[in-house]
C-alpha cells in the first residue's frame, strides 16, 4: 500500500513540475484538449473561455477537474456560459488529466468509511450550515433543496410543490399514517405532507440549523423534527421517505441504510428513495465537488442500490427525471445571482464564484446525462396490493 501511495505522489509531483516549468507546453496541451470539445481560448462563442492568468494552464493540466474549479474560483478564467462550457467538456468525453487524484480518492474510499457517524457531520458543517438566508433566497418558498418535477410546472415553486405531491401520491398517503422522513432538510416535505395529506411525520437531520428551521416551518402541525443519525432510527412507520439524502450515505453504508428502512417500515408499507444517481458504480466523486461542496458525497449506481435493497424490498417503480435537475439548478442559479447584493454582506467574492461554479457545473452534468435523478418506490411484503404507478 505504501508503495502505491509513493508512486501516486511521485506521479503527481512530476506532472505539476512539468506543467509549472513549461507554461508554453502546458498552454499548448490544454488548448489542444479543449479543441477536442470545440472550445477555443478567447473565442466568441458563449462556451469559449477567456484566460486571465497563464498559471491556469499548468494548474488544469496537473489537477484536472479540481484545478479547473479552483482556477475559476481564483478568477483565472471565465466564460459567458460556464454551464455550456462544462457541458461541452462532458459530452466530448475528455479524459481527466488528474487520474492520480481519482486513484487516491478511490483508495481512501476503499480503506475508510468516509460517511461514518463522526464524519457525516463534516458535510453538515461545511455545506448545510452555511446560513439559512442563503438557502431561503436560493430555494424559494418550498425550501426544497432537491430536484423539482417540471412536467406541468411553469416555475421553480410549482416544480417543487409538484415534486412533493408526486411523492405523496407515489407513497399512497392516507390520513392518520405515520411517516418518517430520513434527511428531512428544512422540513418542506414534512410540512406539505402533514398539511395536505393529514399524516404524522417524523423528520430526522444532522443539521442543527435545518432542524431549527424545520421546527418553525412545521409549527402547529403533526410533525416532529429530531437531530438524529439515520443509523439510530427506531420505531414503526407506515411509510418511509428519503429525499436527496442517500448521496451522503456512501457505498460502505448502503446496506445498513436499507437495513434501517426495512427495520422501521411496517409490513405492506412503502418506501420512496429520491436520489441523484450515476451511470457507473463508483466509490468516489468529482474531486472539486468533494473538496468544496459535499465532503464524503458519493452518487450511487443502479447496481449499488439494487444490491443493497435485494432480499429486503420489492422494487415497484423506478422513475428517472434527471433532465429536470438541469432546470432546477439553473433556477437556483438565477435566484442566487438576483439576491447576491443582499447575500454579499455575509459571503465573499470567492464564495460567489465557487457557488456559481457549483450550480452551473452540476446543471451541465445533468444536461449531459452524466447524472440522473431517480425516484424509486419499494414495497415490503409480497402480499401487499398491486402497486399502481403515479406520474
Amino acid at each position: 500500500m505504501k508503495k502505491v501511495l509513493f508512486v501516486l505522489l511521485c506521479a503527481s509531483v512530476a506532472l505539476i513540475w512539468w506543467g509549472k516549468s513549461g507554461n508554453t507546453s502546458a498552454k499548448s496541451a490544454v488548448t489542444e484538449i479543449l479543441k477536442e470539445a470545440g472550445i477555443e481560448i478567447d473565442g466568441k462563442k458563449p462556451y469559449d473561455i477567456t484566460v486571465y492568468d497563464e498559471a491556469f494552464y499548468p494548474e488544469v493540466l496537473a489537477n484536472g477537474s479540481l484545478g479547473l474549479g479552483e482556477t475559476y474560483m481564483a478568477n483565472m478564467w471565465d466564460a459567458k456560459r460556464v454551464d455550456q462550457f462544462i457541458y461541452k467538456i462532458l459530452t466530448a468525453k475528455i479524459e481527466d488529466t488528474s487520474k492520480w487524484q481519482r486513484a487516491l480518492q478511490y483508495m481512501q474510499a476503499k480503506l475508510f468509511n468516509l460517511q461514518s457517524k463522526s464524519l457525516s457531520k463534516e458535510v453538515i458543517d461545511i455545506h448545510y450550515n452555511l446560513g439559512n438566508q442563503l438557502y431561503e433566497k436560493m430555494l424559494g418558498p418550498s425550501m426544497a433543496y432537491s430536484c423539482g418535477y417540471w412536467k406541468n410546472a411553469k416555475n421553480l415553486d410549482e416544480a417543487q410543490y409538484a415534486k412533493y405531491d408526486l411523492i405523496c401520491r407515489k407513497l399512497k398517503l392516507e390520513k392518520g399514517m405515520k411517516i418518517v422522513d430520513i434527511g428531512c432538510g428544512f422540513g418542506g416535505f414534512a410540512k406539505y405532507a402533514a398539511e395536505k395529506y393529514k399524516v404524522s411525520v417524523l423528520g430526522i437531520t444532522l443539521s442543527e440549523n435545518q432542524a431549527a428551521y424545520a421546527k418553525k416551518l412545521c409549527a402547529n402541525l403533526d410533525v416532529e423534527i429530531r437531530i438524529q443519525d439515520y443509523r439510530d432510527l427506531q420505531g414503526s412507520f407506515d411509510r418511509v421517505v428519503s429525499i436527496g439524502m442517500f448521496e451522503h450515505v456512501g457505498p460502505k453504508n448502503y446496506d445498513e441504510f436499507m437495513q434501517v428502512a426495512d427495520r422501521v417500515l411496517k409490513d405492506g408499507g412503502l418506501f420512496l428513495l429520491h436520489t441523484i444517481g450515476k451511470n457507473e458504480s463508483s466509490d468516489a466523486c468529482d474531486p472539486w465537488i468533494r473538496k468544496y461542496i459535499f465532503p464524503g458525497g458519493v452518487l450511487p449506481s443502479i447496481a449499488q442500490i439494487a444490491t443493497a435493497s435485494e432480499n429486503r424490498f420489492i422494487m415497484e417503480d423506478w422513475h428517472n427525471f434527471g433532465p429536470d435537475y438541469d432546470k432546477t439548478l439553473m433556477a437556483w442559479h438565477a435566484n442566487f445571482n438576483q439576491n447576491w447584493n443582499m447575500l454579499s454582506q455575509d459571503y465573499s467574492p470567492t464564495f460567489f464564484r465557487m457557488w456559481n461554479y457549483y450550480l452551473l457545473g452540476c446543471a451541465a452534468a445533468f444536461r449531459a446525462r452524466d447524472c440522473q435523478l431517480w425516484q424509486i418506490v419499494f414495497s415490503k411484503n409480497r402480499l401487499a396490493p398491486q402497486y399502481q404507478r403515479e406520474t
